[in-house]
């Protein structure tokens, strides 16, 4: 298979505020050094790390360097490069200088500005109540202003906001000291490969396209299940919870990939503005239509797991969601009539994010109630890829059917190349591509449809779910109601899958 080899970055300087950090250490470094070995960081590519850490940058080197050695030889970890190659990290690492500064100070800018000469990405890897202090920094040093024929460019993290109130007062905030072709708005489940082949699988393949509306779906199903708790972040998860956490930014980002038109070209702005029109036609959610759940204790991997109030951080008396289920509809032609399930939670029973779309009955009673409906299941994370679901006759006499499933593993085709996310985000904003981040829009609405939720969760209490379960059983009522069900958080046993062989995929 003949690849054409990226296009190297243009040089910059990357600053990472919150530099000291976790997402720092185990996503963006190995980000970057994934970068440095596919070889497409220019010569004049460095890092400058701030953080209010009392370190070097030496020390911040080292400690860095453990971090991607252990993580590497993790099978568990999200980083996943297997070994280290010394020569590449010791380039990398000859570009890496840490300041200590407080975000706060306009010193630190001052100082900042003494170091950056050219084209800068300022990456704030820091928590939301800090972004707009960050920018205003950055303002007052003139640091946003672009050198000519360069760029200097600002990156949000999530959660942009808590509130729809709050995500316009900072995108009023950074407009006022950026223009917006300036800001990526970041959200790293548009990094994933299966994330953005979802356009490539619906738009290229007219088996699927025709089939993608209303005339032959009955509902569709996104879930983000997760087996850890809060890991330690329980004073963080407090203010968060499983909702603001997920749902207006990673799952309504999956949601506007399956559901939005065909945009004009793949350019940055066609494909936003389609993002843009499907999202602002996704109705507010009504009160029937939610479910909030909080871990208990259970077991799970074979072990005892705590309750969410039992966690470290963690209110006794919390009534914090650790698990949140929504009914959404979108007034559209395509999607009149065909409901969106998308569910989240902490400590379940599988590690799991998958898109499920449920066809419709047959058209054609022919074969009785024996036939049932077909089921197209996009694996998002895991073993990554497509599994179809139908029904063919049995052997044997008489016209007895029985449900078989065919399946396309992404590791299968292609080569395995160590991918966490967040590479192909940050190449994309060297490269000054913004099609894969969120524009203000994008981020409004789904806070619009949320807000129902945000209001009504303010009084009392989620329902209790035990640890290593499939979640409350609200959620599944919510779909009882209407005749369906959710499709099981474990894979199908591997005999329902395709089997590749010689080269070929096998039913």
């Amino acid at each position: 298979m003949h690849m054409t080899a990226p296009a190297i970055a243009p040089a910059c300087t990357l600053v990472l505020f919150g530099a000291a950090g976790d997402l720092v250490k185990r996503l963006l470094m190995p980000s970057i050094y994934d970068l440095a070995v596919s070889g497409v960081l220019d010569p004049g590519f460095r890092v400058v790390g701030v953080d209010r850490a009392d370190i070097s940058t030496q020390s911040w080197r080292d400690g860095l360097n453990a971090a991607l050695h252990e993580m590497a030889s993790d099978p568990a970890a999200e980083f996943n490069a297997g070994a280290i190659r010394e020569d590449v990290w010791q380039d990398l690492a000859g570009r890496l200088e840490f300041m200590r500064g407080d975000v706060t100070d306009d010193a630190t800018f001052e100082a900042l500005a003494k170091r950056i000469d050219g084209n800068a990405v300022f990456y704030c890897a820091v928590a939301g109540r800090f972004f707009a202090p960050i920018a205003e920094g950055l303002g007052k040093a003139g640091l946003l202003r672009r050198p000519g024929g360069g760029f200097r460019r600002l990156v949000i993290e999530k959660p942009f906001g808590d509130d729809l109130a709050s995500a316009r007062a900072l995108d009023a905030e950074l407009l006022s000291l950026a223009a917006e072709e300036q800001i990526y708005r970041i959200d790293h489940f548009l990094g994933k490969e299966t994330v953005q082949a979802i356009l490539a699988l619906r738009f290229a393949n007219r088996i699927f396209e025709p089939l993608w509306s209303a005339e032959h779906l009955d509902h569709v199903q996104i879930t983000a299940a997760e087996t850890l708790g809060v890991e330690g972040r329980g004073s963080f998860y407090e203010r968060a919870g499983a909702l603001r956490d997920m749902v207006p930014n990673h799952l309504f980002q999956i949601l506007a990939m399956v559901a939005m038109e065909p945009p004009a070209d793949l350019g940055e702005r066609a494909v936003r503005d389609a993002k843009g029109r499907l999202l602002s036609a996704v109705r507010p959610v009504a009160p029937d239509d939610m479910v909030r759940g909080q871990y208990a204790a259970g077991s799970l991997g074979g072990a005892h797991r705590v309750g969410y109030r039992e966690e470290p951080g963690v209110d006794p008396r919390s009534r914090v969601e650790t698990y949140a289920a929504l009914k959404l509809d979108i007034d559209t032609p395509r999607w009149a009539g065909v409901p969106f399930y998308l569910r989240t939670g902490k400590r379940l029973a599988a590690h799991c994010t998958q898109i499920v779309l449920q066809f419709k009955p047959p058209a054609h009673a022919l074969f009785g109630a024996g036939s049932q409906p077909n089921r197209l299941t996009l694996h998002i994370d895991g073993d990554k890829g497509l599994r179809t679901a139908f029904d063919i006759k049995a052997p044997g006499p008489g016209w007895a059917l029985a449900p078989v499933a065919e399946a396309f593993r992404h590791d299968d085709f292609f080569e395995h190349v160590p991918n966490i996310g967040y590479e192909s985000l940050l190449y994309a904003c060297m490269m000054g591509d913004a099609s894969l981040f969120q524009r203000a829009d994008a981020i409004e609405a789904p806070w619009a449809v949320v807000e129902p939720v945000l209001e009504a969760w303010k009084a009392g209490e989620p329902e209790p779910y035990p640890a290593g379960s499939a979640g409350p059983s609200g959620a599944d009522a919510l779909l009882a109601r209407d005749g369906r069900a959710w499709a099981p958080l474990q894979p199908e046993p591997d005999r329902r899958f395709g089997r590749r062989t010689g080269g070929e995929a096998q039913g």
